[in-house]
């Protein structure tokens, strides 16, 4: 399976979490990684590219870090760049169906802060119940998320072990129920 991470972080360079996970991707022939701030810095985006990428990949996960409880900017631009009907959607628009898609992503928040009792008053799932009905709308399937909360507590260990965790998430995931 061909997997394309999306990676859409506004400043890449001075995250630990999302610099560390693209690393461990990078290890992995199968996995290719598109940064799309790198790729877009005018933010320009150039459509005919990004959905060829789709088109050559079965399975794409949004990587990102929860930035006011949404995506970065440029991810929500993409998504209404590129995901155009007749392409992704409506008639003839079949080029997204049959794709998995997912997130990885990061909160400064605790694990705790994210349950309906905690300070956010949302879960994760509940928070990315758009990019799930976005995935459903273009007939692709939604996988389970992958997430590390806490992001202010890094230490080389735990570094290490979520890229681990990250990369057996991306190659092992199977369709929630």
């Amino acid at each position: 399976m061909k997997t394309l991470v999306i990676v859409t972080h506004p400043n890449i360079e001075v995250s630990n979490w999302n610099k560390a996970w693209m690393e461990a991707l990078q290890k992995h022939d199968d996995i290719t990684i598109h940064e799309l701030y790198k790729a877009y810095p005018d933010e320009n985006i150039d459509v005919s590219r990004e959905q060829q990428l789709i088109e050559a990949h079965d399975r794409i996960i949004f990587q990102y870090p929860l930035y006011w409880y949404s995506t970065p900017p440029l991810l929500k631009k993409w998504f209404d760049s590129v995901l155009l009907y007749g392409w992704a959607y409506g008639p003839d628009g079949n080029k997204t169906a049959g794709k998995e898609i997912g997130v990885a992503i990061s909160t400064y928040g605790t694990e705790e802060s994210y349950q309906s009792t905690g300070f956010n008053r949302f879960t994760l799932r509940e928070i990315l119940r758009p990019i799930e009905a976005l995935a459903h709308f273009i007939s692709a399937s939604y996988l389970p998320h992958f997430s590390l909360n806490d992001t202010s507590v890094v230490t080389d260990e735990r570094l290490a072990q979520s890229s681990i965790d990250y990369i057996h998430h991306i190659k092992t995931v199977k369709l929630a129920n």
